[in-house]
C-alpha cells in the first residue's frame, strides 16, 4: 500500500507540490518494464481511479509459426476460425440486463440533485463497469491466444457503426467486435505477426472455398449449403476459409487473381 503524495503528483503536473491523498491501495495490472516518463490518473464514472504510465518498450517478436487463420465474426458465435474452431458469444450485457435494469429503475426514483440520486448513479456506473471489464478481459484472452498460435491473422472489415443503427444494435454493442479487432491488430504488430482486414464487400459467405463458384442465393437463415462441386459447407467456417484465402492473396499482391484455394 504505497503512499502517493507530492512526489507522485509532481510527475503528473510538473509541480513541486501536489494534493495530499495519503495511503491508497494499489492493484498493479503488471510490473513496469522500465522507468516511466509520465503518468496520468483518471477517475471513471464508478468512482475508480486508474494510473496510466508511459514507458519505452521494444517490441518482442513471438516465435514464428507456419499457421494462418481467417476469422468470421458473428453474433451466434463470436468468432469462427478457418480451421473449424468456434468461439461462443458470451453475451455479457444480455446476461447482466436484469441487474442493470434494477439499478436504472432505482436511479429513476431518486429525486434530482439529491445525495441518494448521486449514490444510485454510482451504482449504475459500477454495474456497467463490471460488464465492460468482463468483456475486455474475455477479448484480451481470446485475441492473445489467436496471435500466439498464428503467424498471420485476417478478419473482415465490418461496418460496426452501420450495424449499430439497425435492430441488431444492442447485440452488436454487446459483442464488441471493434475492441476485439483493435486488440488483434496491436498485438500482431507487437509480436511480429501479419494482420489484415478484408474488404467488407467481399462475398465470403457465398463463395465455395473449394472450387470458388459463388452461390446464387444465400439468405441469413441458411447456415449450411452444398455446392454443385459436391462440397458441403458450414456457412461461417466457409466464410472464414475464404477470408483466409483472400488475406493470403492480398499479402502476395495477387491482383486480379483468384482468392480461393485450388480444388
Amino acid at each position: 500500500m504505497p503512499e502517493l503524495g507530492d512526489e507522485f503528483f509532481a510527475s503528473i503536473t510538473g509541480k513541486r507540490k501536489g494534493p495530499k491523498i495519503g495511503d491508497v491501495t494499489v492493484r498493479w495490472s503488471r510490473d513496469l518494464p522500465a522507468e516511466p516518463s509520465s503518468v496520468t490518473v483518471v477517475k471513471d464514472a464508478s468512482g475508480r481511479y486508474f494510473a496510466s504510465f508511459v514507458v519505452e518498450r521494444a517490441d518482442e517478436p513471438l516465435p514464428e509459426t507456419t499457421s494462418g487463420v481467417g476469422i468470421d465474426l458473428g453474433l451466434t458465435h463470436f468468432a469462427v476460425m478457418s480451421d473449424g474452431r468456434k468461439a461462443g458469444n458470451p453475451r455479457l450485457l444480455r446476461r447482466a440486463e436484469r441487474r442493470l435494469g434494477k439499478a436504472q429503475q432505482a436511479l429513476s426514483r431518486k429525486e434530482k440533485g439529491s445525495a441518494n440520486r448521486r449514490k444510485a448513479k454510482v451504482k449504475v456506473a459500477k454495474a456497467h463497469a463490471r460488464v465492460t471489464d468482463a468483456r475486455r478481459d474475455w477479448a484480451h484472452k481470446l485475441s492473445t491466444r489467436i496471435i500466439r498460435d498464428n503467424q498471420a491473422v485476417y478478419v473482415e472489415n465490418l461496418s460496426v457503426s452501420g450495424l449499430g443503427r439497425t435492430k441488431l444494435a444492442k447485440s452488436v454493442h454487446d459483442a464488441g467486435w471493434s475492441q476485439f479487432t483493435a486488440m488483434l491488430e496491436y498485438k500482431a504488430k507487437r509480436g511480429g505477426r501479419t494482420f489484415a482486414r478484408i474488404d467488407r464487400f467481399f462475398p465470403s459467405s457465398k463463395l465455395c472455398s473449394v472450387c470458388g463458384v459463388p452461390a446464387d442465393e444465400m439468405p441469413l437463415h441458411v447456415r449450411s449449403w452444398e455446392c454443385p462441386c459436391g462440397a458441403v459447407h458450414d456457412r461461417d467456417v466457409n466464410a472464414a476459409r475464404n477470408i483466409l484465402a483472400a488475406g493470403r492473396a492480398e499479402s502476395l499482391n495477387a491482383c486480379g487473381g483468384t482468392v480461393s484455394p485450388a480444388a
